[in-house]
């Protein structure tokens, strides 16, 4: 047995079972030829598949929401994957019922199918997700629980959201661990973990409640000893320390944040706690006048803070100098315009020559990652962005609390 609280795929025997697989290859989607643009999910599946090439294998997956333009059917995920892996790969366009048990039931050692996209059906997030007697009643559960030996969940971006493809097979037989998620909560603890120091994480990006929340966790958890702030994280914190920063750059974080003053109550919290960790940038490149200023200059109304500017680069590239453990999630300002993207650019540089642990988290950031060059310096880079946070913040994790569950059920 292994040393997780959960069952991994050393646990198990797959050759010529029938096995469930949920995944995450959630993907940017272009909206008129229904293409996938970033294949980087996909690609990081390749470890789980090959292990089960003697097992009967049916894929699950989500793609998008409802009402969105990358609410889409996964029959092109299904040719994709299938280019990637060099394997045929059969594509149904239901989830379970009649053409799925048939097809099941004809499949050979080494087979792999793929089953729709779980979202475009209502059971699979729209239920009372706290009964879980109704989870296990609902058509999905009750149609391909009769299916499989073994349910491997691998879907580490999803961990955080209990829908029914992810948790309804807890009691249905052993629920697995695949190798992605494996892999991700073993680099993301040796972060949390780690006693290597000074740690540091450096947050950016848009999602100001997602900053808030990691940075109380790992202050009052003393996960790390610093946090450098960018992007409109950044100005969230400027504002709770008092600082103007114009009003565009207000309104943004007011227009997209419900509980503004709640997040403004909970930074400003956070730096009279915690005055000498958090480490916020002292002048911008504004757009889009283009210049370079700082806070003590009277930032005008229609101008953004659209990166940071080169003395905070050299402030922050000092305390990266120092770290023996990184991480970042978010960029530190509008990095898909060129004349906005030194700041992301320059930060990721120093990161890559660093000997510290390096974790990358989040789709922009990875993003950045990939455009400029630096994805083959880091030692991890993780495939959740809502999950990652959740789980580096302490939270609890659905999916990975049913697959504790399930091993106290199914262990010996």
């Amino acid at each position: 047995m292994n040393n997780y609280p959960f069952f991994t795929m050393d646990d198990f025997d797959f050759d010529n079972k029938c096995v469930y697989l949920r995944i995450d290859i959630n993907s940017p989607i272009n909206p008129i030829t229904q293409e996938i643009m970033d294949d980087s999910r996909l690609n990081s599946y390749s470890e789980t598949i090959n292990e089960l090439s003697d097992s009967k294998l049916v894929i699950t997956a989500h793609q998008g929401r409802p009402g969105d333009d990358d609410f889409t059917s996964l029959k092109y995920h299904s040719r994709y994957l299938s280019k990637l892996m060099g394997r045929e790969i059969l594509f149904i366009d239901s989830l379970f019922g009649s053409s799925v048990d048939y097809a099941v039931s004809r499949m050979k050692k080494g087979d792999i199918i793929m089953l729709e996209n779980t979202r475009f059906y209502s059971e699979e997030v729209s239920i009372n997700f706290n009964n879980f007697n109704i989870i296990e009643n609902t058509h999905i559960v009750k149609n391909l629980s009769k299916l499989f030996d073994y349910y491997i969940i691998d879907a580490f971006g999803a961990v955080h959201r209990p829908h029914t493809s992810l948790i309804g097979f807890k009691k249905s037989g052993p629920m697995i661990a695949g190798r992605l998620m494996e892999r991700e909560i073993s680099m993301l603890d040796k972060f949390k973990y780690s006693n290597q120091r000074p740690k540091i994480a450096i947050l950016g990006g848009s999602k100001v409640s997602d900053a808030v929340k990691v940075s109380r966790s790992f202050f009052e958890k003393g996960i790390v000893d610093y946090i450098l702030y960018g992007g409109v994280a950044a100005n969230l914190f400027l504002i709770a320390s008092g600082k103007n920063i114009g009003k565009r750059n207000i309104d943004f974080i007011k227009n997209n944040n419900k509980n503004y003053l709640e997040l403004i109550d909970m930074a400003r919290n956070l730096i009279e706690k915690y005055p000498e960790k958090i480490i916020l940038p002292d002048d911008f490149i504004l757009n889009p006048s283009q210049k370079n200023i700082t806070l003590k200059d009277n930032v005008p109304d229609n101008e953004l803070l659209a990166d940071i500017g080169f003395n905070s680069i050299e402030k922050f590239k000092d305390y990266i100098k120092r770290a023996k453990n990184i991480f970042i999630n978010g960029p530190m300002g509008m990095y898909e315009i060129n004349e906005y993207s030194i700041g992301t650019r320059e930060i990721l540089d120093e990161i890559s020559n660093s000997s510290a642990m390096k974790i990358v988290g989040g789709g922009h950031t990875i993003s950045a990652v990939n455009r400029f060059g630096f994805r083959k310096y880091m030692d991890y880079v993780s495939t959740g962005g809502g999950a990652l946070i959740n789980y580096l913040s302490g939270d609890s994790i659905p999916v990975i609390d049913a697959l504790i569950e399930n091993k106290k059920m199914f262990g010996d």
